[in-house]
């Protein structure tokens, strides 16, 4: 099986850049990082649940396209949460992104290392 890094731009959180892959193809799977909502290159440490649930998502697009794929190739997402009364806000505009046929998903609550309210992870699935 071959395996092939997806870069994108380097991550870089309070002046550190992050050693990890935006992305990895692995055969037919592409398995991207968690995406913490950004803007301007600067986590979102702003916004409510659905703004910074929109940039985490619109993160995955964009390199879910750089590795070839869309949204409709994802097979699995993982969601954390800081907040549990969050989950509808989150619910809400995750459905924009996925109307029908939404891919299988496991969503948690958790402490973050840095002041977010969400990060999403994926696999997709796309024959090369």
């Amino acid at each position: 099986m071959s395996r092939k890094e997806i870069i994108g731009a380097p991550l870089e959180i309070d002046g550190q850049v992050l050693s990890l892959s935006r992305a990895v193809r692995a055969g037919d799977f592409v398995f991207i990082t968690g995406q913490v909502p950004m803007h301007d290159g600067k986590p979102m440490t702003d916004g409510n649940i659905e703004d910074q649930t929109r940039a985490c998502l619109e993160s995955l697009q964009q390199i879910l396209a750089e590795a070839g794929c869309d949204l409709g190739d994802v097979v699995k997402s993982m969601v954390w949460l800081k907040k549990r009364e969050d989950f509808a806000g989150f619910n809400a505009v995750y459905s924009e992104y996925f109307p029908s046929e939404p891919p299988t998903r496991s969503a948690l609550v958790s402490e973050f290392l840095i002041d977010i309210l969400v990060e999403i992870e994926c696999v997709a699935y796309k024959p090369q």
